[in-house]
């Protein structure tokens, strides 16, 4: 018993030690919050140039406009309202800024550590100090990887975020009610699992591939026996699908079917047949090296680890839960076969709190006394310290190196295009600021100058132009021959500015055009050039993979 307290009291300093350090580089995020996606970074990511206004536009547009809905442009919010619901209730107190959409997104980060510590502290053994809750935290704290994707407003965060609190709830539910006393929690835990499924869906229908890891859950608290599980789940499920279809049939179905069909139509591609199926899972497997090319290996030898002694995993439930939410994303990864280095995000915090649960198993194992068990293991577990301190320093060091590097490139260049919107807005009152763009939205968020997007909506963009008569159109680099076939009819282009902005070779270079109503005669021949991918639409093999990134 003597030599447990030293034991004790070395962990407990241990603990706050990552949690201090862990609670600094928090607050590191929050300097800095107008910069932009760090350029030449290793994530080549295209939601740094759209995602932050689309799927936040309906709040956006909201408070600039009086409407969140624009007809025919592209309403993600109809499918999606979580998010600018949670922005809205930001913006009515900051009004709309960029810097408090991506504060929103930090905040969220700093909820998901916390719930990521209380969950891996209930699922410790009783009396048993454990520093995997802490290492867990530091982990996701100190990675560069988190640190840039935490940073944006995007759906990501929220969405690990509701898987969390949804894993938090299906662990508080109870296999039988009491026979006596109060039976309320015995319903109230199910049914807000079940709304919580809902709002997990709301905010990325990719949820649905995350369901697996709950139902285990479910499973883990029924005893494994059918019935509870029958009671638990059904009761969990029935809400879920009474809450989303009340949305649907009262909200949808109504009002805004067409753009809620749109955004399952605009995104239901995949890449992947049977002709590529092992290369498309070979890429998606590599590519999570976009979390890091230290601490991703160690979580696949984790993983490895977990399924060579399934019978020692089997008795961690919250170990299997894990293993079961960041392969349903992966699964989801790969039919997609869009390998975006933002849809990692969801799988990176599952892994990352894989890696302290399974290493703590070893360090905690009892080997055999003989001196061969004994140096194996201490060699074993020597090795497997070693690698968290150094993966550990090297994140912390790329952290750093993004905090004191912001750059102001995307930012800087959407203030100066406000100011020459409003400078001739005031020397032509008639002309109109509304600005067409891929990148509108974004615009919007930092500016406040109204857009349409010249990329997605439910009607075609010659109907939008038509009738919405936009006075500026921003590009990326040249204008695309569709673009200029629906605009050429109405307008004549006149370049007005251009700015560097960004690192990526096709979209590093933001074009200011002047629409002016054309004259017969005036229409500009269509500009032809060498062809390249449309935003956002990915053929099999077209997103650049890591080793790529890195040569």
């Amino acid at each position: 018993m003597p030599q447990e307290h030293p034991r004790r009291n070395r962990l407990r300093a241990l603990t706050w030690l990552c949690l201090g350090v862990a609670a600094s580089f928090f607050a590191l995020h929050l300097p800095h919050l107008r910069a932009d996606f760090p350029n030449y970074s290793p994530w080549m990511d295209w939601s740094k140039y759209t995602d932050e206004g689309w799927y936040g536009d309906a709040a956006i547009r909201h408070f600039q406009r009086g409407s969140w809905y624009v007809p025919g442009d592209f309403n993600p919010a109809a499918a999606l309202p979580v998010w600018p619901v949670a922005e809205g209730a930001v913006f009515h107190f900051t009004g709309v800024r960029l810097e408090a959409a991506r504060g929103l997104t930090v905040g969220l980060f700093g909820l998901t550590l916390l719930a990521a510590y209380l969950l891996l502290r209930r699922w410790q053994p009783r009396g048993q100090a454990s520093l995997a809750p802490a290492l867990g935290v530091l982990l996701l704290a100190v990675s560069p990887f988190c640190y840039v994707f935490y940073r944006m407003a995007i759906l990501e965060p929220l969405l690990v975020l509701w898987m969390l609190v949804a894993l938090h709830l299906a662990s508080s539910l109870r296999p039988e009610p009491p026979r006596r006393g109060n039976r309320w929690p015995t319903l109230v835990w199910p049914a807000l699992l079940g709304l919580v499924m809902t709002l997990m869906v709301l905010t990325k229908t990719t949820a649905v591939f995350l369901m697996p890891a709950l139902f285990w859950m479910i499973w883990v608290r029924a005893e494994y026996r059918l019935r509870p599980l029958l009671r638990l789940g059904g009761l969990a499920c029935g809400t879920a699908a009474a809450a989303w279809l009340g949305y649907y049939l009262v909200v949808v179905r109504p009002h805004y079917l067409l753009d809620y069909r749109y955004l399952f139509s605009a995104n239901a591609y995949t890449g992947i047949t049977a002709a590529t199926a092992l290369s498309v899972l070979a890429d998606t497997v590599a590519d999570g090296m976009w979390i890091g090319k230290l601490l991703y290996p160690l979580a696949l030898l984790a993983v490895l680890l977990v399924v060579l002694h399934p019978t020692r995993s089997a008795r961690q439930p919250l170990l299997v839960a894990l293993l079961l939410w960041a392969g349903g994303y992966f699964a989801f990864l790969a039919y997609h076969d869009n390998l975006q280095p933002r849809y990692y995000l969801v799988v990176a915090v599952p892994l990352t709190l894989i890696v302290p649960l399974v290493f703590e198993g070893i360090w905690q194992a009892r080997p055999q006394p003989d001196a061969h068990h004994l140096m194996t293991h201490r060699l074993a577990s020597g090795s497997l310290v070693l690698a968290l301190v150094v993966t550990v320093g090297n994140d912390m060091r790329h952290t750093l190196e993004f905090v004191r590097h912001p750059e102001y490139t995307f930012a800087n260049a959407a203030q100066s295009i406000r100011a020459i919107v409003e400078a001739e807005h005031r020397r032509d009152p008639s002309h109109s600021e509304l600005v067409l763009s891929i990148s509108g939205s974004d615009v919007s968020l930092m500016t406040g100058l109204p857009s349409i997007c010249d990329d997605f909506g439910t009607t075609e963009l010659p109907q939008r132009v038509h009738r919405y008569h936009p006075g500026w159109y921003l590009t990326w680099n040249d204008v695309e021959d569709d673009k200029m076939e629906a605009l050429n009819p109405l307008y004549h282009l006149e370049r007005i500015a251009e700015f560097p902005a960004m690192d990526d070779p096709d979209r590093n270079l933001l074009i200011l055009y002047r629409l002016d109503p054309a004259t017969p005669g005036q229409h500009l021949r269509p500009h032809h050039r060498r062809p390249i991918p449309r935003l956002l639409q990915t053929a099999v093999g077209q997103q650049p993979s890591v080793v790529q990134l890195e040569h």
